[in-house]
């Protein structure tokens, strides 16, 4: 029995040790451009899911209505699209610089199949190694809920709600 916790011990500080080597001497892939290393994608995405399932689901507090999503498009233009893009607009060049690739949310099918107060989770708090920024303490948790809701109903926004993602920003007032 010696032997065998002996040798579990020694397996540990071997694996431990190759880790350390493999970071330490330059090999890992850092730059973006890189490709990721192994079990990357798959640690980061069974994380995330663990932590958004550990927090308790909550029911939004703001109605999916016209003057919500209108606020959450205007608070989205300001804040997001940046790096998650706009309807009928290609993807920024900061959205093409960043790895991961931030999911362009209203190409397609988006975030309308994840629940609103997942949205709002990963809004919040923002999500590590990702370079999506946590907005808790930058707006308000109503912005945070109109935006979610934005995203959660993308595939079924009225024209007005449209409009206002795709119309022009007004310039910086002098």
């Amino acid at each position: 029995m010696k032997a065998f916790l002996a040798g579990f011990i020694l397996g540990i500080a071997a694996l431990v040790a190759g880790v350390w080597i493999y970071f330490s001497s330059g090999r890992a892939p850092v730059a973006v451009t890189a490709p990721s290393m192994p079990f990357e994608k798959l640690l980061a995405r069974t994380a995330l899911r663990a932590r958004i399932g550990k927090e308790s689901p909550k029911e939004p507090p703001i109605p999916a209505d016209e003057a919500n999503l209108l606020a959450g498009a205007k608070i989205y233009k300001e804040n997001c699209a940046i790096c998650h893009g706009l309807p009928d607009q290609p993807k920024t060049a900061i959205a093409e610089g960043l790895y991961p690739r931030p999911p362009q949310l209203l190409h397609g099918v988006g975030v309308t199949d994840d629940p609103a107060w997942e949205t709002h989770w990963k809004a919040t708090n923002g999500i590590r190694l990702s370079g999506m920024p946590g907005f808790n303490g930058k707006l308000t948790e109503t912005q945070l809920w109109q935006v979610s809701q934005l995203l959660a109903h993308a595939d079924k926004l009225s024209d007005g709600v449209k409009k206002t993602l795709t119309e022009p920003s007004a310039g910086p007032s002098r």
